[in-house]
Formats: C-alpha cells, sequence, structure tokens
C-alpha cells in the first residue's frame, strides 16, 4: 500500500493529474521518487497520441509546434519550467554559490529567467515543427528518459542546501534502493527509444548523456550541489536537446 501511496505523491508532485490525498510522511515517501519516471510514461504516450492526431488532421507546422510545446507544461503545472528559469536567473547572476543559491529561493523571475523562457518556447516550437510522425515513439520515451536521469541526480548527487524540495527527497528516500529503481528505469527507457528507432534512439542517448554531465559540472562548480529547481533545469535542457538531436539527425 505504502508503494500505491509514494506513486500517488509523485505524481501529484510533478503533474496536475487529479490524485487521491496521501499523507506526505516518511513512510510513504521512501519510494516517491521511484514513480518520478511514471509521470515520464503519461506525458510520453499524451504526446504521441496528441501529437499523432494533430499530423493525422494535417495540422500546420506552427500549429503542432506550438500544442506540443505547450503539452508537456499543461500536464506538469511548468514546475520543472519554474526551476528552468530559476536557474537562468542564477547562472546569469555570476555571483558567488551562495548568491546563486539565494537567487533559485527567490520567488520572483528576473529578466534572464524570461529571456530564457521566451528563448526555450521559440526554440521548441520551432523543433516541433519539424518533427515527424516517426520521431514520435522516441521524443515520448525521451520524456521517460529525463525523469529517470533527473530523479536519479536527486538520489545521487549532494545537496546544496540543507532545505528544500531535492532535499526532502533525499531526506525521504531509502537513496540506495532508489537509486537502483532509477537506474533500471534509465536502462529501459533507453532500450526503449533505442528499439524505436536505433539511429535517432542513439542521438536521444548520446544528448541526454552529454547534457546530463553538463549538469553534473554546474551542480558541482557553480551551486556545491544539487536543488529541486536544477533538476528541473536539467530535465528541460534534456528533453530540448533530445528533440533538436532526433529533428537534426533525421534531416541529415
Amino acid at each position: 500500500m505504502y508503494l500505491l501511496k509514494s506513486c500517488v505523491i509523485a505524481f501529484s508532485m510533478y503533474s496536475k493529474i487529479p490524485m487521491p490525498r496521501v499523507e506526505w510522511s516518511e513512510k510513504n515517501m521512501k519510494y516517491a521518487m521511484c514513480f518520478f519516471p511514471a509521470v515520464g510514461v503519461v506525458l510520453g504516450a499524451i504526446e504521441i497520441i496528441v501529437g499523432g492526431f494533430l499530423l493525422k488532421m494535417g495540422a500546420s507546422p506552427l500549429l503542432f509546434g506550438a500544442v506540443m510545446t505547450l503539452l508537456p507544461v499543461l500536464v506538469t503545472g511548468g514546475i520543472h519550467m519554474d526551476g528552468f528559469m530559476d536557474t537562468m536567473d542564477a547562472l546569469n547572476s555570476y555571483g558567488t554559490k551562495e548568491k546563486k543559491l539565494a537567487i533559485l529561493k527567490d520567488s520572483h523571475s528576473g529578466a534572464f529567467a524570461v529571456l530564457g523562457l521566451c528563448c526555450y518556447f521559440l526554440w521548441s516550437t520551432a523543433m516541433w515543427g519539424e518533427a515527424k510522425a516517426a520521431m514520435l515513439p522516441v521524443l515520448g520515451g525521451s520524456c521517460v528518459l529525463s525523469r529517470s536521469l533527473s530523479g536519479f541526480s536527486v538520489m545521487a548527487f549532494p545537496p546544496a542546501r540543507d532545505s528544500g524540495l531535492a532535499r526532502t527527497f533525499q531526506d525521504g528516500a531509502s537513496r540506495k534502493r532508489a537509486g537502483i529503481f532509477l537506474i533500471c528505469w534509465v536502462l529501459c527507457s533507453g532500450a526503449f527509444v533505442l528499439l524505436a528507432d536505433i539511429v535517432l534512439g542513439g542521438a536521444v542517448l548520446i544528448a541526454s548523456i552529454l547534457v546530463f554531465l553538463y549538469y553534473r559540472r554546474v551542480c558541482t562548480v557553480q551551486f556545491g550541489g544539487i536543488t529541486g529547481d536544477l533538476a528541473g533545469y536539467f530535465l528541460e535542457l534534456c528533453e530540448l536537446a533530445a528533440l533538436s538531436a532526433v529533428v537534426i539527425v533525421q534531416k541529415v
């Protein structure tokens, strides 16, 4: 029963999908991060279904790109994009670790957050506008892969501070078991994208690994550890990189 409650907590936290109310106790949160990639399964399935429908109906590239860009925001409530925006402000402050961490906690959005959001949506819309139906299974799988890697980083990376969302999930989780479970998610989602298309799936894996290595360096060097905002920043960057890689490889 507590596994089911952990799943409910994961979906309640990382999506707007209606869920029953569950107490956020230590026992219920123990394996919540293990179910984080399951949100990606649902989102990926929705992208495949909606994207396939739009392409079948002959939607214009602009309409298709706009819908597919906004779809993850509607499903997740924008929680990861919020982390992306906060991180853009922090990184572009060029301040000390303490100042960057303070910016992450600030609820106000600065100029770089707005610029980053606009650039992200513009590039995502353009890339989705170039997508074909054959790409949808691979891109749907990338939603699972990005969350698997993001969840693994929360379990594996040291925390940047003693409070915050990432620390809450770290403290409440069985980190070793959750980490192993999330590695299994990484392997399964990686195998899925390769089976869907060996070339495009390979592009997704390479792009995701490169972004993960960059993300690890950012966490270590610039922030001294991980936060929930940084995990969201990585997830958004990883999915955009995967989308871009698939489109570029397909064009080549």
